[in-house]
């Protein structure tokens, strides 16, 4: 058996793990860690430090001798934590896990504020964009930090994004002479240096920090319903992606958390509000003033955040983060270069809405020259629209060739595809 400790936020440790490590022969956890726990001089010690070689040292262990094993770990070990690999390698059943007060449920606690309705993300050892994508676009999330993904680097993400979240830096927690729970700006963080003892950073819009009574834990489920009626948002002359079109394209663009999509001249912003919704982060990108203050009306109509850029593509696409998807509904003349743009930069998939029959070729051109897998489809609808006396009658809608490119799978060499 692997005895597994979570040692909490600075609480001491429960009788039963120094029961446990009385009879100890291999210790394995950070270096604070056994300092606190003083394991007997007997018991073989390991320093927890890249992950790998101390699954071996246990293993070797186990298939030698008979004594116990003892794991002590930060906060809540199976959240986020070292259960999941000793899981893997030895079998839950061999775990016996005891957990502490998880980092993130300590830094709510001094806040005051419940959780349940907070999206949690581990930067720890992962690559920073999804955490980022993820504060945008939610309004209370919790980031595990780590080296070179701390308050300094998410602030500096934030900063021209979502400047209106604050981030809340917990470091030390637990710590009685040390722990510091400060709130700052984006930008803020960004300027210091907060040195290695940030436990977790909370990114909230304040405004929106208490939600209504949960029932299921967690960021919402996604919308009940999608492709929504245009009356459902402000736009002009009917300059707005029909339902029909918008419900495809959801569909191809595949918006959900953790990434980051463009609409490309986006007129209402009814496929940025929509994407939204499913809990992407949205970059709108309108050339008119009007259309740019339209989106941001009708996302806060919808309750959604959405980053409005007020500019011409393709040249003001050259400041913006690389997106996962890109839906472009307007372009004209440009078209082309815009296609050719996003599908560079695009990770996985560019749609491309387009009411004139004669720009079908140049826009698959650019998207298959970019090496995506290239299809498309004209939507051709007619609604149900009432007549006198009670009758109905079929009333078409303009035609879209909506047209969309997926970025195939990178191949390995020597592995067959």
């Amino acid at each position: 058996m692997i005895s597994v400790f979570g040692t909490g936020t600075g609480a001491p440790l429960p009788p039963e793990a120094t029961s446990a490590l009385a009879e100890a022969g291999l210790v394995v956890g950070a270096r604070r860690h056994l300092a606190a726990a003083r394991p007997p001089q007997e018991a073989e010690q390991i320093v927890l430090g890249p992950l790998a070689p101390a699954l071996d040292a246990i293993e070797r262990y186990r298939e030698k001798q008979e004594g116990r094993v003892v794991v002590l770990a930060s906060g809540d070990p199976g959240f986020f934590g070292v259960v999941r690999a000793l899981a893997e390698r030895f079998g839950a059943e061999r775990l016996d896990v005891s957990p502490g007060v998880s980092s993130v449920a300590t830094a709510f606690a001094r806040l005051g504020l419940p959780w349940d309705d907070a999206v949690v993300v581990s930067a720890h050892g992962r690559d920073l964009r999804t955490a980022v994508q993820v504060c945008r676009a939610r309004p209370k999330v919790a980031v595990l930090t780590g080296p070179g993904s701390g308050p300094a680097e998410l602030g500096a993400a934030l900063a021209y994004r979502s400047a209106e979240r604050i981030l809340v830096v917990a470091s030390a927690l637990g710590d009685p002479e040390h722990e510091r729970v400060e709130r700052v700006t984006p930008a803020e963080a960004a300027a210091r240096d907060w040195g290695t003892a940030v436990s977790v950073v909370l990114c909230l819009d304040e405004s929106r920090a208490l939600a209504p009574v949960r029932t299921v834990a967690g960021p919402p489920s996604g919308p009940a319903q999608w492709a929504l009626d245009e009356s459902e948002f402000a736009h002009r002359d009917s300059m707005i992606s029909k339902f029909e079109v918008r419900a495809l394209a959801l569909a191809r663009l595949g918006p959900r958390l953790g990434e980051l999509i463009w609409d490309v001249g986006a007129g209402s912003g009814s496929v940025a509000v929509e994407c939204a919704r499913f809990g992407a982060a949205v970059t709108a990108i309108e050339k008119t003033r009007d259309g740019s203050d339209r989106i941001r009306a009708n996302a806060a109509a919808h309750g959604v955040d959405v980053q409005v850029v007020h500019g011409a593509a393709p040249t003001v696409l050259s400041d913006l983060d690389d997106p996962d998807a890109v839906f472009i509904g307007g372009g004209g003349r440009e078209l082309p270069a815009i296609v050719t743009v996003c599908a560079r930069r695009a990770r996985r998939a560019v749609v491309v809405a387009m009411a004139a029959l004669d720009r079908v070729p140049a826009a698959r051109d650019a998207l298959t020259g970019a090496g995506f897998d290239c299809d498309g489809v004209l939507l051709q609808s007619s609604r149900l629209a009432p007549l006198p006396g009670g009758v109905t009658r079929l009333a078409a809608t303009n035609p879209v060739f909506l047209l969309w490119g997926v970025r195939p799978p990178a191949r390995t060499e020597g592995v067959p595809q």
